[in-house]
């Protein structure tokens, strides 16, 4: 299963490995279709491929880390 996501970093996470933790604990692959990082925060379109139940995990856990993940569609960050 495929589910693009619009991904939008806190200045705090901008640093962290949050997206390959969550790929390798969740068995998830990630691909970035577009993305832009500044110095106070960070934004990025990607699809997610995996099973279902692996997904919600997925972006459970980048909610809890702070990421504010929204369902997304096309490949361009306005």
């Amino acid at each position: 299963m495929n589910r693009r996501i619009k991904l939008m970093f806190p200045q705090e996470l901008i640093k962290e490995p949050v997206l390959f933790t969550m790929a390798k604990e969740c068995d998830i692959i990630p691909n970035i279709r577009r993305a832009r990082i500044a110095e106070d925060a960070g934004e990025m379109i990607l699809e997610l491929i995996g099973e279902e139940s692996n997904l919600d995990k997925g972006i459970r856990m980048l909610e809890e880390k702070g990421v504010d993940v929204e369902m997304a569609e096309g490949d361009v960050i306005e």
